[in-house]
């Protein structure tokens, strides 16, 4: 029988990392490190301005979330380390050198969409129907 087989309560596998699939891009704990990751506010809002913005320079989100560039640097750094973000380079027209940029990745715009936004929007849910449920 296979480990994916394998059921504990509910209908769930007895082993979390069963729930991968046998051909999965990541194992379980490059996942957990996403989650570790954009669980810090500075990464998250990072991550949050390029999935919904679209890609940034070093500059740009410097400006937009007010932190110093060592700051950005590390939580760039860790956020690409993750595989949420990609550094990108390209040159600009008209300029000498190599224009750097970041952008979200698939894993990141889930991660973000499907994880933390999805949370606050079910408080948001939930916070509704509990005011309209209340008597005054």
């Amino acid at each position: 029988m296979a480990t994916n087989d394998i059921q504990g309560v509910d209908g769930f596998p007895e082993d979390p990392e069963d729930l991968l699939p046998p051909d999965s891009v990541l194992t379980l704990d490059e996942y957990l490190a996403m989650h570790a990751a954009v669980g810090h506010r500075t990464r998250y809002e990072v991550l949050y301005r390029l999935v919904h913005t679209g890609e940034m320079s070093p500059t740009e989100l410097e400006a937009a979330l007010d932190i110093d560039d060592s700051t950005l640097h590390y939580h760039l750094n860790k956020l690409v380390d993750v595989g949420l973000i990609e550094k990108r380079q390209r040159t600009e027209r008209g300029q000498d050198g190599l224009y750097t940029y970041y952008r979200a990745t698939v894993f990141g715009e889930v991660t973000l969409s499907d994880g933390v936004d999805e949370l606050i929007r079910g408080e948001q849910e939930f916070a509704a129907m509990y005011d309209s449920t209340s008597e005054p």
